[in-house]
């Protein structure tokens, strides 16, 4: 039995392992939480596939709207002013940048922005919303700047109420003069043109544009009236000229140089009171006009050089202004990917944004107690063992080989123990009414011996079996039997032969006390082996890491902290495997040793009463010499 548990035990680990691993793989993600003081959070999902965005283009960096409502936010379990949210990569440890633009507790609304640094085209990108602090002490962690990359040269969410516009990038360039903020715009609070007045961006050296540059501009436009050639976007210097605009609702591009004027031409033209996203992309001697992230026109010219302030709408006199709303103007100094202004396209556009943007329901933690903090506590081995090398999983994969194996030893032992228990406790009771006379069993009848004089039946019998004290019994009484059956006639036990039967009984106990013992090799191995076998995973850990650190030069704490951590999991491996060995041994050795100590006592017990009912043959003539004298006396009486 004991062989065969080792064997199957044995050829079960890789499949044991392997299961423990997928485990921990799958509740980890959906345990983790980022930190303890925040209460409720939500997956959300970035679809870049054919069933939402439909993006196979690269992407790379950008900046996401998320708009929050009462249908996708529970307003009034965050902070009043949205200093609570934060948000959290995939992988619940890193922290993502965003700022917000807009936060109404009260009317249910928010828009915020967040960067995301590497979105996946035509696939899923996660992240984490928190929010719900605990105290309600959390501190605005909103970085404006810190959202854009160093190549967004102006961005303006046109928020601001009887102010200029301000640039949210880290560049500053802010506009002069103000504009008429129009609340319910396409993102919050948007900019209001009647055609003739105009919005001044002063010149500053980030907009300085040589010929030829790579330029990107965007922006979410409303015609409420069809004019002809409603500039939109314009910037002069000298003879050189760019300008972006509608024609009776046709999108352009127009650029003057010295070598010409080009504008391009024909498209659909837009609807009257229709959010548009109109994006402008120059790359070198090409400019391509977007229109809600789909191509629309192109034109064979470069951006000219140009260094002078640009208008949104038109200045007095100077031709036909925009008529309608304007909001988030982003001005960049590379040339934007179909991908990424199919993203802002896509992302920011209200009702389509949820092609792309997928919100899943609320996940609450629990408000402490033992439970949750042992589970958050548990799922800590998790993260660590992300950072866990191959050498590590090695070393943790032989550990668990010695841990199934020592339990399977345990446990096998603990249950053949119990039964040798039970089996020795319905033995002596049976005992303990034939010792009185050992003269009661037929020994020339070997299932008298095996019934104990038929006192026993066949279940008591089966039980008694299991005992190693009955085993001993059995041969002790088979040595008397063999001397019973001598043909030259039974005149009593000699002192030679009770020491050869003394002898007999101890050769069994020798042998019980073996098979009691076997298979606790394999736990005296796990407690001398594995602290030293996750000691060699650590070392090889720790020296992996300051090897690779050493090679990177990159001294930081966060560099050095996972790569220690994973590598100190193999020695709690180890300790894992030894710990519970050490007690288990301890346990059954007791328990084995109590077990040696009842043979030996029934082996004193069995010879001293082997010695008192089979007289030396010098006893049996004088006890055969007082029978007769009794007799005699008694026929004088």
């Amino acid at each position: 039995m004991m062989n065969y548990l080792i064997k199957k035990t044995i050829g079960t680990p890789v499949k044991f392992l392997s299961f423990f691993l997928l485990l921990l793989v799958w509740v980890q993600p959906a345990q983790a939480w980022w930190d303890n003081e925040w209460t409720l959070r939500k997956k959300i999902t970035l679809d870049t596939g054919d069933k939402g965005a439909d993006i196979s283009g690269p992407i790379g960096s950008g900046v996401v709207l998320i708009r929050l409502h009462d249908g996708n936010f529970q307003f009034s379990s965050g902070s009043e002013d949205g200093s609570d949210l934060r948000f959290v990569a995939e992988d619940d440890k890193t922290l993502l940048v965003h700022h917000v633009e807009k936060w109404d507790s009260l009317l249910s609304e928010g828009f915020v922005w967040v960067k995301i640094p590497d979105l996946q085209a035509g696939g899923l990108t996660h992240f984490w919303l928190y929010y719900g602090n605990r105290g309600g002490k959390a501190v605005r962690t909103d970085d404006v700047k810190g959202t854009y990359d160093s190549d967004t040269l102006l961005v303006y969410h046109f928020a601001e109420h009887g102010a200029p516009a301000s640039d949210s990038t880290s560049f500053g360039n802010h506009a002069e003069s103000t504009g008429v903020a129009s609340d319910g715009s396409m993102i919050g609070t948007g900019l209001r043109m009647d055609g003739k007045s105009a919005l001044t961006i002063p010149g500053s050296p980030s907009l300085e544009w040589s010929a030829g540059s790579n330029i990107t501009w965007s922006a979410w436009i409303k015609p409420s009236a069809l004019q002809p050639n409603a500039i939109i976007y314009s910037r002069r210097s000298g003879s050189d000229a760019l300008t972006i605009g509608l024609d009776n609702g046709i999108p352009y591009v127009e650029v003057k140089s010295e070598i010409g004027e080009q504008k391009t031409t024909g498209g659909e033209a837009l609807a009257v009171n229709s959010w548009k996203h109109l994006a402008m992309v120059a790359n070198g001697a090409e400019i391509t006009l977007y229109v809600d992230g789909e191509s629309y026109a192109k034109l064979n010219q470069g951006i000219p050089a140009l260094k002078s302030a640009a208008t949104i709408g038109v200045l007095q006199g100077e031709g036909t202004g925009f008529n309608g709303e304007i909001d988030e103007l982003e001005i960049s100094k590379t040339a934007r990917s179909p991908g990424f202004i199919k993203i802002a396209a896509v992302g920011q556009g209200g009702e389509k944004s949820s092609k792309l943007i997928q919100f899943d329901l609320d996940e609450a933690r629990e408000q402490g107690g033992f439970a949750s903090h042992a589970v958050e506590h548990v799922m800590l081995f998790g993260d660590i063992a992300k950072d866990m090398m191959f050498d590590g999983w090695a070393v943790v994969f032989f550990c668990a080989i010695m841990a199934v194996v020592s339990w399977a030893v345990a446990i096998q032992k603990f249950l053949y123990l119990n039964q040798i228990q039970k089996g020795t406790e319905e033995f002596l009771r049976q005992w303990k009414n034939m010792a009185a006379d050992l003269t009661a069993l037929d020994h020339s009848d070997a299932e008298s011996l095996k019934s104990l004089g038929g006192t026993a039946n066949a279940k008591e019998q089966r039980l008694m079996h299991q005992s190693p004290v009955y085993h001993i019994y059995h041969i002790g009484s088979e040595e008397i039997r063999h001397r019973l059956m001598d043909p030259m006639g039974f005149s009593g036990l000699s002192a030679r032969s009770i020491e050869a039967i003394k002898a007999s009984l101890h050769s069994s106990l020798t042998r019980e006390v073996h098979r009691l013992n076997k298979g606790l090799i394999f736990l005296t191995i796990s407690i001398a082996g594995g602290p030293y076998v996750g000691l060699l995973g650590t070392v090889m850990g720790v020296m992996i890491t300051f090897a690779v650190i050493a090679k990177t030069g990159e001294v930081e704490v966060n560099s050095i902290a996972p790569g220690i951590a994973s590598a100190l999991l193999a020695t709690v491996a180890g300790l894992l495997v030894a710990i519970p060995a050490l007690f288990l041994y301890s346990f059954l050795n007791s328990k084995i040793k109590d077990a040696i100590s009842e043979m030996q006592l029934f082996i004193n017990e069995f010879i001293s009463k082997m010695a008192e009912f089979y007289p030396t043959p010098a006893d049996g003539g004088l006890r055969a010499w007082r029978a007769d004298f009794e007799k005699e006396e008694s026929a004088l009486r």
